[in-house]
């Protein structure tokens, strides 16, 4: 059948459906006769309600079903005969002054945009690198070693130093009168390490078992609990204990007790390498596939369908509610968040996702099974069971999807890259994982 095709704003197209009366009484009688076989109502027995009655109780609900199935029918077979890629669900509204013995409707809805993409020759990457050399696995080694040090108590001539274990009592006040949360007992912090703010560890350090000390603290505009946030407290804080921390040597003892079957230091100090490279592989990866993205991004000319925009955004106000709920917010699937919040990044996302799969279809970077099989290998590779890794992603088709999807980016990436204007820039280990 020939299909019209109204042009409106941008995206937006007009098509109208026109349905004959009889197809849809005919089903509408068709669906009424099947349920009457299977209906109960008191007064009758199952499969013997008559017609008229159970047309009286469900002809409105029948024929609504009906409305919806043949319409949305209707637009799915128009659509495909004119070779429209329709993006989210078109608007349905009947339309007035049909001919006898038909209904009209006019479906208004988007499309997908034509992506063009410019010649990836004139984009610029910067693609970043990072090495993990002596420093980081030493810097590593001592993370291991404080995770496995132990205390012992100061002598009473001894002052607080970083890395100690301090016992102690305190109580702040805010212009005199002690507030939630400001008042403690036996309270045990490490001196230096971050866990008070700057100004108590300030304080702390220094100080004596037995000693007591009354200083002024402010505490920021942003400290979490918002009654004492950027205001000044008096606290006075008594030392009850000190003990200094002892870290284990690197032995090849320490090396047994963390697991390593060999059971040396220089066999600790390789494993801490693996594991890091590792790490830093998969940070590298992230950013330089950020950059590719960005700068693919910025050479394509497209316009973004609203529908797709706003199933972004409700996806993304979803996940906001659940992590709210996840963190003990109370009716946090009620609560109301603003859209504008999350706009940008549902456009950015909706926008990389239409131009990626445009670059994907035109260039044939879909991924491919010997790159799935490669991409489990390698990361079951860390596992203890690297097999049973594998099955257990094979065994699922979603997590399979999830697989797909990012050997399918790492293409995306590599064809970006080597298309594009690379400048290489190496970046410190420090740099490289103090970004999130």
């Amino acid at each position: 059948m020939a299909v019209t095709v109204e042009n409106l704003e941008k995206l937006e197209r007009k098509i109208t459906l026109t349905l004959p009366l009889s197809a849809i009484q005919s089903e509408v009688d068709s669906r009424l006769k099947k349920l009457a076989r299977t209906v109960k109502m008191d007064g009758f027995r199952p499969g013997k309600v008559p017609m008229s009655v159970v047309a009286q109780r469900y002809a409105y609900s029948v024929h609504y079903e009906v409305m919806n199935d043949k319409v949305g029918e209707a637009f799915a077979v128009a659509a495909n005969e004119a070779k429209l890629r329709v993006a989210g669900q078109p608007r349905i509204s009947e339309k007035d002054g049909a001919p006898e013995g038909e209904l009209t409707f006019d479906a208004i809805f988007e499309v997908y945009p034509d992506v063009k993409i410019a010649d990836l020759a004139t984009a610029e990457v910067e693609k970043i690198s990072a090495e993990v050399g002596d420093a980081a696995i030493d810097k590593t080694l001592d993370i291991l070693r404080k995770q496995r040090r132990t205390f012992g108590q100061r002598a009473a001539d001894e002052a607080a130093q970083d890395g100690d274990r301090a016992t102690i009592d305190f109580e702040g006040k805010i212009d005199g009168e002690t507030f939630a949360g400001g008042k403690a007992e036996a309270f045990q912090f490490l001196v230096g390490e971050g866990q008070m703010l700057k100004e108590f560890e300030d304080a702390v350090r220094g100080m004596k078992t037995g000693e007591s000390k009354t200083f002024p603290l402010n505490f920021p505009a942003d400290y979490h609990g918002k009654d004492v946030a950027g205001k000044q407290a008096d606290f006075l804080v008594t030392v009850k204990k000190l003990e200094a921390a002892s870290l284990p040597e690197v032995t090849d003892e320490l090396a047994k007790s963390l697991g390593i079957t060999e059971g040396t230091v220089e066999a600790l100090r390789s494993d801490i390498k693996k594991n890091l490279d590792r790490e830093v592989k998969s940070r590298l990866m992230a950013r330089n596939k950020a950059a590719a993205m960005d700068a693919l991004v910025t050479k394509a000319e497209l316009d973004l369908p609203n529908a797709s925009v706003q199933a972004e955004l409700a996806r993304l106000l979803e996940n906001a509610r659940a992590d709210l709920k996840k963190r003990g917010m109370k009716d946090a699937d009620k609560m109301e968040i603003p859209e504008d919040i999350f706009r940008p990044q549902a456009e950015k996302r909706v926008r990389l996702g239409l131009v990626v799969a445009e670059l994907v279809r035109a260039n044939e970077l879909q991924a491919k099974p010997e790159q799935l099989k490669a991409y489990l290998e390698e990361m079951a590779a860390s596992y203890e069971k690297p097999e049973d890794v594998i099955r257990w992603y094979l065994g699922d088709t979603s997590r399979m999807a999830e697989v797909e999807a990012v050997v399918l980016e790492n293409n995306v990436t590599e064809f970006v890259l080597a298309k594009a204007q690379v400048t290489d820039k190496a970046i410190s280990f420090d740099e490289l994982m103090a970004q999130n």
